[in-house]
């Protein structure tokens, strides 16, 4: 099957058993100020998990476009990318493991018709000091659907040391494996944290295909968790069921299922493909990447390296300008423009002619027509930014060549050179090696033209990947909310803020990115000039007004039409369904504070955000073109 087919029937099947189908949030979150994108299918879902009630019901089914910036370094492989869409169904509080296996199974067996024996499962093998028992349960339900098929299946206590038993497809792994929560294993979860043990789903390649036998593990045990490519996790289904409790576990009163599949892996099971480029979803764009390059994909391990980070980037890229993010220097802007120029590197390794990278969005467009009807909309925008922003780059790495004439005058470079090259110049390492190498620069002379370098160059490199990583992965580590009072006194605060923008500054003001932290509020808004100290005083006023008033919190569930027409604060309409949960702040007398479509967390009253001060306005300044920048504190 194709993967445009694979998402079509994911749905409908899902549909068929009762759930909803909900559009695919944007890759930048809205009013999530933890998180520079939306990197997995539950991301959107977390605020329903913990127990508010989704418009749509107990019962929801999507496809998810993602992005993960921390992934950027493991594209070359073949099955790595950034950008990814994600199957996902949800319970809340409504079925649970005996529902979701089965309908798994038969998704898998008969809507996508893949060979039972070719699938194998992991479950959570428990914790005897944390007093987690052992998930049975869904180790013995994927046994007797196998026998249903008529297939006798062992089940497997310690594969990762003894490798696959004949006969055996499914696995009992700890928690490092087959536990999920937010903060990690169980014994990292704080108080109050609910987390469960979950069932994934693999697909066998074949030992025929011998991937075992050349890969860096040939010499340890082979298990459907080795890394060495003859299996891949296609889908993982979370039984969230457990709460900690002080001294240990109790179960929750909601009991819910959380499961992602990746669509590209579905695809790359479906067509029995370990290598994920060659899979359909790609075609287009990989014989376009051929006719501009001259070259074949997979005749040379080099170019074929090149190719797989041209394809993902400029994929990325195109979906990310499609929701709205712009090259920058910062936040999410950065991260699009680290893709780009990392795309334009590995196009010129392929001897693609500067200039050419745009014609890359039109397949793209092609390929995902009917799903996304959005890239051909935007098409001739996001062909005008990756030539801008390519253009920009070839400039830079012109700076850095003349650069480099000068530093290599005294005969050679050394680490310090290198990394300056690098970081100020974006002059790849790679590059100055290759340079070095050609001109006898003293250094470089023996180094190989794959490897970075010295010690104390990768130190360097190091700490700048990790800086990077952590600007670009987002504020806080893992990703999602932090409910801690503090935080979620800030957030409601700046609704309040936004609401009193709007009413100063017009309706024309929308949320353009935030992040809050213990010690502030950091709000970007749109905006095309300076705002007045005056008119600060009066949005200050607004706020503390609003917290002195001892507003109520809440949220009401009402149709999305009737939600914009009444004046709720959103963007993109387009991609909610039907019904939405909206969240208001209103006074005793009825006065709407704010009114916003945002999931939380927020205060029950406003007079909880009294606790930590009066509310005050530290700065204001411009962000980018057309939009301004508020930080904030309590005093």
């Amino acid at each position: 099957m194709t993967a445009n087919q694979i998402r079509t029937a994911y749905l409908t099947y899902f549909q068929s058993q009762g759930h909803t189908i909900v559009p695919s949030a944007p890759l930048v979150p809205e009013n999530d100020p933890t998180t520079l994108f939306t990197g997995s299918g539950m991301q959107p879902i977390v605020p329903y998990l913990l127990g508010a009630p989704h418009p749509e019901g107990t019962r929801i089914a999507d496809s998810q476009k993602c992005f993960r910036s921390q992934d950027i370094e493991e594209v070359g492989d073949n099955r790595h990318t950034t950008f990814f869409e994600m199957l996902g169904n949800w319970s809340f509080g409504d079925y649970f493991k005996q529902e979701q296996i089965t309908w798994m199974w038969k998704f898998l067996t008969e809507e996508l018709a893949l060979d039972p024996k070719r699938l194998h499962f992991t479950c959570f093998i428990g914790n005897d000091d944390l007093a987690i028992p052992k998930d049975t349960e869904s180790a013995e339900l994927w046994q007797s659907l196998f026998r249903e098929k008529g297939l006798e299946v062992g089940i497997g206590e310690n594969s990762e040391t003894e490798g696959i038993q004949e006969g055996q497809h499914i696995f009992y792994y700890n928690e490092k494996k087959n536990w999920w929560s937010r903060a990690g294993v169980p014994a990292n979860m704080p108080v109050g944290e609910p987390g469960g043990p979950d069932t994934e789903m693999f697909w066998d390649f074949g030992k025929e295909k011998g991937l075992h036998e050349v890969s860096a593990w040939k010499n340890e045990p082979c298990h459907v968790n080795c890394d060495c490519g003859r299996f891949m996790e296609i889908g993982n289904n979370v039984f969230m069921e457990y709460k900690r409790v002080e001294g240990g576990f109790e179960k929750l009163a909601q009991q819910n299922v959380d499961f992602g599949g990746g669509l590209e892996r579905f695809m790359a099971a479906s067509q029995n493909e370990p290598d994920m480029f060659k899979c359909d979803i790609f075609d287009e764009l990989r014989t376009n990447i051929e006719k501009l390059s001259g070259k074949n994909y997979g005749e040379n391990d080099s170019e074929t390296y090149a190719f797989r980070v041209v394809i993902d980037h400029i994929r990325a890229s195109v979906f990310l300008i499609a929701d709205g993010v712009l090259p920058s220097n910062t936040d999410q802007g950065y991260v699009l423009r680290r893709l780009l120029r990392r795309a334009v590197r590995y196009a010129d390794v392929l001897g693609i002619e500067p200039g050419n990278l745009s014609s890359c969005v039109l397949p793209l467009v092609t390929t995902y027509r009917e799903s996304y009807p959005t890239l051909t909309e935007k098409q001739v925008s996001i062909e005008k930014e990756i030539d801008a922003e390519e253009a920009k780059f070839r400039q830079t790495l012109n700076r850095g060549l003349k650069e480099l004439e000068k530093l290599g005058k005294k005969g050679f470079l050394n680490d310090e050179d290198r990394f300056v090259l690098f970081t100020t110049y974006g002059f790849p390492i790679e590059m100055s090696i290759e340079i070095g190498i050609e001109r006898g620069l003293d250094n470089v002379a023996e180094m190989k033209v794959d490897m970075k370098g010295s010690s104390s160059l990768q130190s360097m490199l190091d700490a700048h990947k990790e800086l990077s990583r952590t600007a670009s992965a987002g504020k806080f580590k893992g990703g999602l909310a932090d409910n801690s009072a503090k935080v979620t006194a800030f957030h409601t605060a700046t609704h309040l803020m936004l609401a009193a923008l709007r009413k100063e500054l017009g309706e024309d003001v929308h949320q353009a990115g935030s992040n809050i932290t213990e010690e502030r509020t950091r709000f970007d808004f749109t905006y095309g000039q300076k705002v007045p100290r005056e008119v600060l005083d009066k949005i200050e006023a607004y706020v503390n007004t609003a917290m002195e008033a001892g507003a109520t919190v809440g949220t009401k569930i009402m149709p999305k039409d009737e939600a914009k027409a009444t004046g709720v604060e959103g963007s993109f309409w387009e991609k909610y369904p039907d019904n939405v949960t909206v969240y208001q702040v209103v006074g005793h007398d009825g006065t709407v504070y704010s009114q916003e479509l945002c999931g939380g967390p927020h205060v029950a009253n406003t007079e909880e955000i009294k606790a930590f001060g009066r509310f005050r306005i530290t700065k204001e300044e411009a962000s980018s073109a057309g939009v301004r920048r508020i930080k904030a504190i309590f005093e």
